[in-house]
């Protein structure tokens, strides 16, 4: 009679629910299957796979809520089968965290391993995957094989070290795992998505469905690599903010996908912040700065930069680093379980988009969202939140973008699941906010037109920075944004253009802040501004600069929007008026400084569109 019955739920569950519910626990008994397509099915209490042919599987999208309120209940020897893409080739991690565990019959979760992965065939078939030998570096598409050597895990250690996992059985429910991609492309297609159409090879994750309460153990000023350990999306935002032994941020990890190279000292990537901004809306996402790495895996020079990605649910198999702010555990709960499908517009990424990517719903609130914990998320202002975004050129290399954030519940002082530690250490070049003495990449303040913020930088060498603000997003509150150097009294324009300086080797913490407003002595760019009329004029695909009092130009430099030189036209006269075609240029937001005999100059943004 079981049988039966689940045979008929599955039919129900694939053509007309897109909310199904069980109101104590499931059963489903050998030789019988329950098929999920693009929906969601709650379970009250715990799923009891009972025969090692009791099959569950969630297709297009298809996810699982349960409401186990303590340890996990699920049971016995059969398989819940979910689908996950990765994002990269056999040169780049992923950074995962397992949706199941080993088949076993006792109650509770059970631990991971890459054999458990398997190579999709049809919508419910699937094959073994092949485990490389150690000493073969590069998995492959198809068939699909995995090779262990790149199988690592960072739990909460005094040492703080990766610990290598290979292929064993031992990463424990809640770990996070890295694991590189694969070479070529596998065809087969199911579901409309092939397997592999080149660097985005798709796994089907097969086992036991965690469940329950997952303590994951946190240390001091540890990083840990965790992630979403349910067969279902979870409130990331809501995770972050109870667990209050970490520092309530979240890192993810993105690499230079230009890279094919084995070689550490090759590595170009760095870590994405995510701060939850106190549980309000959506929360931040500044993207990482990729460094290169020495042979010992120390970070170098800056290189480039990510993506912006929508982090406040993560999906299924999603890997994340947080950072522990006392010795004991957090816990991942059920009641932050979602269903929540995968894209931008649902603020829910698994790194697959490129850069820049932001969410594209036209609702100024969250839809109404399925979840264990009721929460009513039509509540939720999707509306991003007031921020300020600058970006640095350091040594006319790679990006540092930092964050500040505006929020009326935030404080000057260190605000948990707000303000984001910086991940970097020991870098060429780097800048910063300064809180505590420490260094910060998102700092949420509540906004005052006479407040300063604390700019740090630190370089090794003798460094040049470029500063300027990239992005205003939601904030009117103030018309000026300068960088005010306290040693020499001056206040720069960096709404309008970028501040250059180079500043010697060392730590320098308390020479320049962030200022709304001016102060009595003013940099040179203030000064000569008015003397100069600079715009783009996109009907002609002309850059005109206007001279009226005809000073002498020594030159005229293009910028764009993070620093780097387009164009430079020297020892330009005294003419009245000048024309720059800017017709081969790409579509975006450039930045013009104009240079006097008189040791002046000016900046001035424009947009380009051709």
């Amino acid at each position: 009679m079981k049988t039966n019955l689940l045979i008929r739920l599955s039919m129900i569950l694939a053509s007309f629910f897109c909310f199904t519910q069980v109101n104590s626990q499931m059963f489903v008994s050998n030789n019988s299957a329950v098929y999920v397509n693009n929906q969601v099915v709650y379970i009250k209490n715990g799923l009891e796979l009972n025969g090692a042919n009791s099959n569950f599987y969630l297709r297009n999208e298809g996810q699982l809520l349960q409401g186990t309120t303590a340890t996990s209940q699920n049971k016995g020897e059969g398989s819940l089968s979910v689908y996950q893409e990765g994002s990269v080739n056999n040169f780049q991690y992923n950074y995962w965290c397992s949706p199941v565990g080993t088949n076993e019959a006792t109650t509770g979760n059970s631990s991971f391993g890459i054999n458990q992965l398997q190579d999709v065939v049809t919508t419910t078939t699937s094959t073994a995957i092949t485990v490389l030998p150690s000493s073969n570096y590069n998995g492959t598409a198809s068939p699909l094989a995995i090779a262990p050597y790149w199988i690592w895990k960072l739990p909460a250690t005094a040492a703080s070290n990766w610990v290598f996992v290979g292929a064993s059985k031992n990463i424990n429910a809640g770990e996070g795992f890295t694991m590189k991609g694969t070479a070529g492309v596998n065809t087969t297609t199911v579901n409309g998505i092939q397997n592999n159409p080149g660097s985005k090879q798709r796994y089907d994750f097969r086992g036991k469905p965690n469940d329950g309460t997952i303590s994951i153990p946190v240390l001091h000023e540890k990083l840990v690599l965790t992630g979403n350990p349910y067969p279902s999306a979870i409130d990331l935002s809501a995770f972050l903010m109870e667990a209050t032994n970490s520092t309530g941020i979240a890192y993810f990890w993105e690499q230079d996908k230009t890279n094919n190279s084995h070689f550490v000292a090759d590595y170009r990537g760095g870590y994405g912040t995510y701060s939850p901004m106190g549980g309000s809306g959506n929360g931040i996402y500044t993207p990482a700065t990729f460094y290169s790495y020495d042979r010992a895996g120390n970070q170098g020079a800056s290189t480039g930069t990510g993506g912006t990605y929508e982090r406040r649910f993560s999906p299924i198999g999603q890997g994340f680093l947080i950072k522990g702010k006392v010795d004991g555990t957090v816990q991942m709960k059920n009641n932050y379980r979602t269903f929540v499908k995968e894209s931008k517009a649902t603020f829910s990424e698994f790194e697959k988009n490129s850069a820049a990517n932001k969410s594209d719903s036209n609702s100024s609130f969250l839809s109404n969202i399925p979840s264990v914990s009721g929460f009513d998320y039509t509540t939720v202002d999707t509306t991003p939140s007031p921020q300020i975004r600058f970006n640095t050129l350091l040594n006319n290399e790679g990006v540092r973008q930092i964050v500040l954030a505006f929020n009326a519940n935030a404080t000057d002082d260190v605000d948990h699941g707000m303000d984001a530690l910086s991940t970097s250490l020991n870098t060429p070049a780097d800048i910063y906010f300064v809180m505590q003495n420490r260094e910060y990449v998102i700092d949420a303040v509540q906004f005052d037109i006479n407040k300063k913020i604390a700019i740090g930088f630190k370089n090794a060498a003798q460094a040049n920075y470029k500063i300027s603000v990239n992005e205003i997003i939601n904030f009117t509150d103030s018309e000026e944004i300068y960088l005010h150097d306290k040693t020499a009294d001056t206040y720069h324009d960096i709404k309008n253009a970028f501040h250059e300086l180079s500043l010697p080797a060392g730590v320098n913490n308390t020479q320049f802040e962030i200022t709304f407003k001016k102060g009595a002595t003013l940099g040179i760019n203030e000064v000569v501004h008015t003397n100069f009329v600079m715009y783009q004029n996109n009907d002609t695909k002309d850059l005109i600069i206007n001279n009226p009092e005809q000073k002498e130009l020594v030159s005229c430099n293009l910028y764009d929007i993070v620093g780097k030189l387009i164009f430079s036209k020297d020892n330009l006269g005294s003419d009245a008026a000048y024309n720059f075609s800017t017709s081969g240029l790409s579509d975006g937001i450039y930045i013009v400084k104009v240079n006097t005999n008189e040791e002046a100059s000016v900046g001035q943004k424009i947009i380009i569109r051709n």
